[in-house]
């Protein structure tokens, strides 16, 4: 059966800024209180949604969660934006909702046992200000994929034992030829510097949910030494897309290329890309897509242009024929919170029937491009500092902009 990709990326929000609230991600941490852009940020995301508008792929769009968090402060005791401390000002001032990959994991239905999409939000329990975007998001999933269409299943339980940060730590391998496909699960392990955000009791717990053949998942752990080194999820360390995986040397534990006999499993030697190297570029956080035409290409973040052994490993993989071409984007604004294009996206693949009870309200087309510019244009604040989140007017801007967004979108959205 014939299906499509489609790809959904999130929508930077107003309050984009740099807060360092994300212990363990070496680049939010690095830039902790410096001066944001929330307009270059949105229009950055939204030029790299384009992009792959451009290429001929379906692409949708995530809105971003509503900020500040109401719900949340009133429910800690606080009557207003004014009276919270700034320990927890930022926490509900965050965008973080932007990176989309860390909002679910789904399985198509080519993978599941009852031939049914299978949505899990993710319960993102391991940080406050990401945990409190669980249920816009599972919201917003239902929006875009109607019940009754697609099986949405509840976050898992919000403990430790089950923390689950979504897509970022899933990969899926498929054979177009003989539909045969690989869930390759990714948690962490023990660490000395840095928390695993992912467990494997969370992974395993997904997999039986999503009604997926044992026979055909892989668990996988990351090794200590990734962690510490910065790669807070997989997708700072491994990519893939279709048949192809691609992988640095140090990214898992116990693991050998045999397992995905059948695949063209790729491995990034340290001699080549060092492990902070790796990091810092974001090399393995690029998107890897497939075009109608069959090619398959890459979205980089620049960085990996400006550093020479990153672009020597995508020159490289271009020269083998792995892929076609490398596109480099300036995602700069993501990129210093520790997001690059893959972090900004999500995907899913679908059959026609499937794709057909999508809401299309959401779908980036270079006429709702063009609204979203101008909607940035006029909500978005040039530059934002920690201590604008005092300013008793952003949280009237913020309420301005998503009203705006709820029209322009035709989406239901209400403020957190």
């Amino acid at each position: 059966m014939k299906t499509t990709e489609i790809n959904i990326d999130g929508l930077v929000g107003n309050t984009h800024n740099y807060a360092g609230l994300s212990f363990g991600n070496v680049a939010s941490e690095k830039h902790a209180l410096q001066v944001s852009s929330p307009k270059k940020a949105a229009l950055q995301g939204l030029q790299k949604m384009k992009l792959l508008h451009d290429l001929g792929l379906v692409q949708m769009i995530m809105p971003p969660v509503p900020r500040p968090a109401i719900k949340i402060m009133q429910s800690l005791g606080f009557a207003s934006i004014g009276d919270v401390p700034e320990t927890l000002l930022a926490s509900l001032y965050s965008a973080s909702s932007m990176w989309t990959a860390n909002a679910a994991t789904i399985s198509p239905s080519l993978d599941t046992l009852d031939r049914k999409v299978h949505i899990t939000p993710a319960n993102l329990v391991s940080k406050f200000h990401r945990f409190m975007e669980v249920l816009h998001t599972a919201h917003y999933l239902k929006q875009l994929f109607p019940e009754g269409n697609f099986i949405h299943h509840a976050p898992l339980p919000a403990h430790a034992l089950f923390a689950d940060e979504g897509a970022a730590n899933h990969m899926r391998l498929w054979r177009e030829e003989d539909n045969h496909s690989i869930n390759i699960f990714v948690y962490g392990g023990d660490t000395h510097k840095f928390p695993a955000r992912q467990t494997r009791e969370a992974c395993e717990a997904i997999a039986r949910l999503h009604q997926l053949p044992a026979k055909n998942v892989l668990f996988l752990r990351q090794t200590a030494k990734a962690i510490d080194a910065g790669v807070f999820h997989n997708d700072v360390i491994a990519m893939s897309n279709a048949n192809t995986l691609i992988y640095h040397e140090d990214a898992f534990d116990d693991f050998d290329a045999g397992m995905l006999s059948g695949y063209n499993v790729i491995k990034i030697d340290a001699k080549h890309l060092p492990l902070n190297v790796a990091v810092s570029s974001y090399f393995f956080n690029s998107q890897m897509v497939t075009l109608p035409s069959g090619k398959m290409v890459v979205i980089a973040p620049i960085e990996c242009e400006e550093n020479t052994q990153a672009k020597a490993c995508f020159d490289r993989l271009i020269d083998e024929g792995h892929i076609e071409k490398t596109y480099y984007l300036n995602l700069r604004e993501s990129m210093k919170n520790g997001g690059g294009p893959a972090c900004l996206r999500l995907r899913m693949q679908l059959n026609a029937s499937e794709l057909s009870h999508v809401n299309l309200n959401l779908r980036l087309t270079d006429l709702k491009y063009n609204q979203l510019v101008a909607w940035v244009e006029k909500h978005y604040r040039d530059e934002l500092s920690f201590t604008d989140l005092k300013d008793p007017l952003l949280q009237r801007e913020s309420e301005q902009a998503f009203s705006a967004l709820s029209s322009l979108l035709s989406l239901k959205m209400e403020m957190a």
